[in-house]
């Protein structure tokens, strides 16, 4: 965890995985870099938001893999699901509801699966895609813990790859030019106060 800048009520937090999605954002917002995978993210998040002071929302921002042919670019997440948490079997055990989807303030925005399982074989791929269109590691662990915190939070992903066979050379050829879009995204969306 390494958090870059200083938090203020007045600007939103950047979340980003790694130093790679965020190389190329302007000095103008915090980044917290959380590390890959949802416990990374969620303790990360969670201590920062702790410590205090709240930053006017959070924005997650990172790569991801598309699910169903065709998808690309930057999108603003509508829905995230945690596609490795058995919460079928859960309730059936104890009559309690973990894990369930959360919903974003962006209506209409794509579904993300998020789970600690980099998405790398065609058939995790296509099962995926039957409930979501893109794939992440930390965008579940980021809106729960902004949630729970009651802090406005958004997730913004840019497509690095198709996931399956291909997902993890993809991805690292593709980080640098992600980490640019997603900071053009940021330079044209946010400002202080957002």
């Amino acid at each position: 965890m390494e958090l870059i800048g200083e938090i203020t009520a007045d600007r939103p937090l950047l979340v980003v995985a790694v130093k790679e999605e965020a190389q190329f954002l302007g000095a103008g917002f915090p980044v917290l870099l959380t590390g890959i995978g949802k416990v990374n993210a969620a303790t990360a998040l969670a201590t920062v938001l702790a410590r205090g002071p709240r930053p006017s929302g959070i924005v997650n921002l990172g790569t991801a893999g598309a699910l169903r042919p065709g998808l690309r670019g930057t999108h603003v997440i509508g829905s995230v699901i945690q596609h490795d948490l058995d919460s079928a079997a859960l309730a059936a055990l104890t009559g309690e509801i973990y894990g369930a989807p959360l919903d974003l303030a962006d209506e209409g925005g794509p579904v993300l699966a998020t789970g600690d399982s980099f998405i790398a074989d065609d058939a995790a791929r296509d099962r995926l895609a039957a409930h979501a269109a893109l794939v992440d590691m930390e965008g579940y662990a980021v809106v729960a813990a902004a949630q729970q915190a009651g802090v406005p939070v958004r997730l913004v992903k840019h497509v690095s790859d198709e996931a399956g066979d291909d997902a993890a050379r993809t991805w690292q050829e593709s980080v640098a030019a992600c980490g640019r879009e997603l900071a053009a995204w940021a330079a044209e969306h946010l400002t202080v106060g957002s």
